[in-house]
């Protein structure tokens, strides 16, 4: 299966949404399909044997709208683009806006006589001529609201309906129904209720409507704001240094491989490692860390973050659509395209929505006709229906939230992999905390080592020559720590054979031939390896909370080294805040029981699960989830990728590996576990506001329709004003993208 985002055109309101997302399903080898109508994309996964994206655009077309592939290669291009776009139609809106407004207010005061029933004489009768009026109405009509009878015509081929298709009928019925009493006078009039013309209201209801797509349309662009944010920190040149000579060239002519000369207080263009120099680099507006980060040669850099001190030499690795950057922004609109479950509800109701609202319009010409034998009040409360009715509200009171949470989240360091992701963790009610690199900095270091052999130090660098040249070969933390150790006591490593990682217990190899294992304490004892000398020493480590390793050498214990691993400065803070947020911290550890207890009485966790192989990870994950409760598990290693998956979100730090982040629903860039506290925060404002969203949505609609429809002139004597009506519907999305742009605000709070 492959997947494809295509950016779509031409969809006015949720309806429309369900019509492309209806036709793309219909194309045989598409698997699944989910349109946002806030963001106007489409994700589609389809079998390549079977279609292609060429097909799906095909498919879009053929329905009424038009969709384009996204490349990868287009991410930086694409919101450019599209905003350029965005700006094109705000500038029509406002045409068509100015002079639906300007004609709109001359019809309404030539219409206040007869709406207030007023002889009013500083209005000149004249304005209120019916032919003056059917001249300045129509090119409101038919060209300032000539999309809506265009999207409608369109709709009425493909036997749907549409936002459009109401606003069509309710404003062309007026304006039809106008026409009678222009042409023949006294076709509709009773000695009761004379007829009169209601050209003011169709021409002001197509204005109030677009001023109020043109005020979304600006709203919509604001949730994207984060995207834009994120492909503005990008350099615009790099300066390479091609066959010897410093060249200043267009980002996108960077090759991989390319030697870049950075000076302080530019942006590093792109991914890459130093090779010559060194500088301190801020790489807040990526990682989140405040404190400008030391580089030297060797050392990673990330496009997009600041040099700040020295001048360096570093060699691309990463360019284009692969850099950190890069992957960010896709990340980050793939969250916005996506779905949460909370919209199915929505989407279920728009489907049948405007079929729906024209069945009502109907019956409420029906009744009102039969009841009071008047067409006109017929047809105004008909005109009110269709014209209060707003699916917009409903389509947007989602994607609109999840634009701007999933943006604030990129903005604080944590890229949500989809809505559902963010939706999920609200609620969560155990956190699983892996100890190495997640609770701890993860970069141990050799605190204490003893040997059998005593203080006969030739002996003992020939052990650690031993041990450190079987442990590197390892990519673990305390194997790293190991020869750290040993090329600091100036031992010099050889090689090793037949070299082999035990999962969860240890390595081992022949050096020098002879068979080396290095491993926990546990894995000794299922070796059958005598432990008993240096006991002792390891039960005070093991007190201290040290992890410690045991040095074999041909099947017996010659030495052992403890590890001490730092407790990160924020874990404390970070756990104590969760809990006070309700939720249950657990750690899950590879080490001994003992070590695990102190670090987890060092920063508040009562629930430990110590000694756990890395395939048993997951078990535990289950093991908790059996409980009946929502699960995250945050974790940095290769290790904790199946546990990460098993979760019900998987929080990967983003210092860790490529294995863990691509397992996970939700990266903390920065490896601050105060992130979780952030992360769970956000979600919680997202779907709040999602809530109140749907909720204003549902209770415009229940109450707004049968009110248009006259519920309350048996009680009252009172109808709802069809202009009226239309300003409401207008407004009703504004409202609702409005209340999405609160969560801009979001600020995250720690309770420890």
């Amino acid at each position: 299966m492959k997947n494809t985002n295509l950016k779509l055109r031409g969809m006015s309101c949720a309806s429309c949404a369900n019509t492309v997302e209806d036709a793309i399903r219909s194309v045989p080898g598409v698997n699944e399909c989910s349109v946002n109508f806030g963001v106007e994309q489409a994700t589609v996964t389809y079998d390549p044997r079977k279609t292609d994206p060429k097909a799906i655009c095909d498919a879009v077309d053929a329905v009424g709208y038009s969709a384009v592939p996204v490349q990868d290669d287009d991410l930086f291009v694409t919101d450019d683009a599209e905003q350029k776009a965005r700006q094109a139609e705000n500038r029509s809106l406002v045409r068509k806006v100015w002079v639906g407004g300007i004609i709109s207010t001359i019809l309404v005061i030539g219409s206040l006589p007869m709406m207030t029933g007023l002889r009013l004489p500083f209005i000149p009768m004249w304005l209120h001529n019916p032919w003056l009026q059917l001249l300045l109405t129509t090119p409101v009509l038919f060209w300032s609201g000539a999309s809506f009878f265009i999207n409608a015509w369109k709709a009425l081929k493909r036997h749907t309906a549409t936002m459009d298709t109401l606003v069509a009928i309710g404003t062309g019925a007026a304006y039809l129904y106008s026409l009678f009493p222009t042409f023949l006078p006294g076709f509709f009039s009773t000695r009761e209720l004379p007829a009169d013309v209601y050209y003011e209201a169709a021409a002001l209801i197509v204005t109030l409507i677009l001023l109020g797509r043109l005020l979304e349309n600006r709203a919509k662009g604001k949730t994207s704001e984060a995207i834009r944010k994120l492909i503005g920190l990008q350099a615009k040149t790099a300066r390479v240094i091609r066959n010897g000579t410093e060249v200043d060239i267009l980002l996108a002519e960077v090759i991989q491989g390319d030697v870049i000369l950075v000076r302080p207080g530019e942006k590093i263009p792109v991914d890459g490692q130093i090779i010559d120099g060194s500088s301190t680099v801020d790489e807040t507006m990526v990682t989140g860390e405040s404190v400008p980060v030391k580089k030297q040669p060797g050392d990673e850099v990330i496009g997009a973050t600041i040099n700040k001190t020295g001048s360096f030499k570093f060699r691309a690795t990463r360019v284009g659509k692969d850099t950190f950057l890069a992957q960010i922004v896709k990340l980050v609109q793939q969250a916005q395209g996506s779905k949460a479950p909370i919209q199915r509800l929505a989407d279920q109701v728009t489907r049948w929505f405007v079929p729906a609202v024209i069945t009502i319009a109907i019956a409420t010409f029906i009744i009102w006709y039969n009841i009071m034998g008047n067409v006109t009040m017929a047809l105004m409360t008909t005109v009110g229906v269709l014209i209060i009715a707003c699916p917009c509200a409903l389509g947007l009171a989602t994607p609109t939230s999840i634009m701007v949470g999933t943006g604030k989240g990129a903005e604080n360091g944590i890229l949500i992999k989809d809505a559902e992701s963010l939706e999920l963790a609200h609620k969560l009610k155990i956190i699983i905390l892996d100890k190495t690199g997640t609770i701890t900095h993860g970069k141990p270091t050799v605190t204490d080592y003893v040997t059998v052999n005593g203080t006969a130090h030739s002996n003992e660098l020939n052990l650690l020559r031993l041990a450190a040249s079987v442990e590197r070969n390892s990519e673990h933390p305390l194997a790293e720590a190991v020869v750290q150790y040993a090329q600091s006591q100036g031992v010099e490593l050889t090689d090793s054979q037949e070299f082999e990682a035990v999962a969860g217990s240890g390595v081992q190899g022949y050096v020098s031939n002879q068979w080396v294992q290095i491993g926990t304490h546990r894995w000794m004892n299922e070796l059958g390896i005598d432990t008993g000398a240096l006991q002792q020493h390891w039960d005070r480590l093991e007190y201290l909370g040290k992890t410690v390793i045991w040095i074999a050498v041909n099947s017996k214990a010659q030495g052992i080294m403890g590890i001490s691993d730092a407790v990160k400065p924020s874990s404390a803070n970070a756990i104590r805040t969760l809990q006070k947020m309700g939720l249950e911290v657990v750690m899950l550890t590879g080490d001994n029981q003992r070590t695990a207890e102190v670090i987890a009485r060092e920063v508040g966790i009562k629930r430990v699960f110590a000694e756990v192989r890395p395939d048993h990870k997951a078990e535990i994950v289950e093991e908790l989830q059996s409980e009946g409760k929502i699960v995250a598990m945050v974790g940095d290693g290769i290790n904790d990728a199946p546990a990460l998956a098993q979760a019900d979100v998987g929080m990967a730090i983003g210092t860790g590996t490529d294995i863990a982040i691509a397992a996970s629903d939700i990266t903390l860039i920065s490896g601050d576990l105060l992130l979780i506290v952030t992360a769970i925060q956000l979600s919680r404002a997202t779907i709040r506001n999602i809530r109140q969203n749907l909720f204003f949505a549902f209770i415009y609609n229940v109450a707004g329709i049968p009110i248009a429809a006259g519920i309350l002139f048996p009680f009252f004597g009172w109808l709802l004003n069809p202009i009226i009506a239309g300003a409401a519907m207008a407004f009703s999305s504004v409202s609702v993208v409005t209340n999405a742009l609160r969560l801009v605000n979001f600020q995250p709070k720690t309770l420890g």
